[in-house]
């Protein structure tokens, strides 16, 4: 029995990678301090369980969801678009349609646009679905770099002409992952005008817009006017919410997109479990109180992380968004070596920067997703090792 041809150019998913070297090193005994996988550790809020036990006993949602999403959950939707971001005028049934979190809804995207000949641009360093998907899809890739000194924000001016006009998508996702960045609605007029110009559906994942501190709000790139001619936006309350396995979400915005996509999952998946959407309209009415006692936890884990690592010498500014923390591994190791490190010398498990793309060779990314506890533990245990940044 032979493989398709198409798994040979896709490597190991890197967290799964990570999860066999968890395994590996447990069953040696060693205690492992796992920062690897961005899998929030507290339990969902306790109003949206209430609301999943209420819908699973109603025999009404045992049944098929509409393929696109229920009426009501669309209608959520586009209420919490309007009430969290200020897009107006979304129509719930050509520019909105549910999806099984993200990941999902981002590779089937790719099916739904990309042919061979197409290309993507894809962030660099970037979720490695972007990436893989135009593989399954049978494009082409170019990645955009992005480096420190732009703010992590992708050169558009750097992308050849050739290469704009073969182009079927472009990816961003900010507040980033890996590196927790951030955009400006400027900087996304100025995608919304390029993807206008060279005629590209501009898909933003937007899957950390709640996950933010300081007082910092994110912004959609549905708010920049036109945007919705050339863009569509993912978003899920994976980590919003304390929600990953649950495994729901929406895409939102051009219509052509969306229909693109619709069709796709039409005959790929049966859509979403209804109590699953009855459970997430809850969550999109969580009291802005409560969601800020959710992100305080992780606030106060990235201020351990950064203090932590700021006293043994590395030059972090603590970020704005995001579960992750994306550190410059000391001179004289690649990302590959000094995670290897750090997982042999102090039983911390963070991926290499490169497993992000070429661009993210000399970091490393932590996931604030472990108690206060272990966090100010694993700080420990780099200076009993002697690790400083040099």
């Amino acid at each position: 029995m032979q493989f398709a041809r198409r798994l040979e150019k896709i490597p190991p998913y890197l967290f799964a990678e990570l999860d066999r070297k968890r395994d590996e090193m447990v069953k040696q005994g060693v205690d492992i301090i796992n920062m690897g996988v961005g899998d929030p550790d507290r339990p969902t809020p306790s109003s949206i369980v209430q609301a999943m036990h209420a819908a699973i006993d109603d025999p009404a949602t045992h049944n098929y969801p509409p393929y696109q999403g229920t009426k009501d959950f669309r209608e959520a939707a586009v209420r919490w678009m309007e009430r969290r971001f200020g897009v107006e005028g979304l129509n719930p049934n050509t520019e909105v349609v549910s999806s099984i979190g993200s990941k999902e809804a981002i590779h089937n995207t790719f099916l739904a646009f990309v042919e061979p000949g197409d290309f993507t641009l894809i962030p660099d360093p970037g979720y490695p679905v972007y990436r893989t998907s135009t593989i399954f899809a049978g494009g082409e890739s170019y990645p955009m770099p992005l480096l420190p000194e732009r703010g992590f924000l992708p050169d558009l001016d750097a992308i050849p002409e050739e290469i704009a006009r073969q182009t079927k998508l472009l990816w961003i996702n900010y507040p980033n992952n890996p590196t927790g960045a951030v955009a400006t609605l400027e900087f996304f007029a100025e995608l919304v005008a390029y993807c206008q110009q060279y005629d590209i559906l501009l898909c933003h994942d937007h899957a950390y817009s709640e996950m933010a501190y300081d007082g910092y709000k994110p912004p959609s790139v549905l708010q920049v006017p036109g945007a919705k001619d050339v863009a569509i936006e993912f978003h899920s309350l994976s980590k919003s919410y304390n929600m990953t396995g649950w495994r729901v979400g929406f895409v939102v915005g051009n219509s052509q997109g969306i229909k693109g996509l619709s069709q796709v999952k039409t005959n790929v998946d049966s859509g979403v479990f209804k109590a699953i959407q009855r459970a997430a309209i809850t969550a999109y009415d969580t009291s802005e109180a409560e969601l800020q006692s959710v992100m305080s936890v992780y606030q106060r884990r990235r201020d351990i992380i950064v203090s932590g690592l700021q006293s043994l010498g590395w030059p972090l500014v603590a970020p704005k968004a995001t579960l992750y923390v994306w550190v410059p591994v000391p001179q004289g190791y690649t990302s590959a070596e000094f995670v290897t490190f750090l997982i042999e010398k102090c039983g911390i498990i963070v991926p290499p920067g490169n497993g992000y793309g070429a661009a993210g060779e000399g970091f490393f990314r932590i996931a604030l997703t472990v108690s206060d506890e272990r966090m100010q533990e694993a700080i420990q245990r780099l200076k009993d090792a002697g690790i400083r940044y040099s």
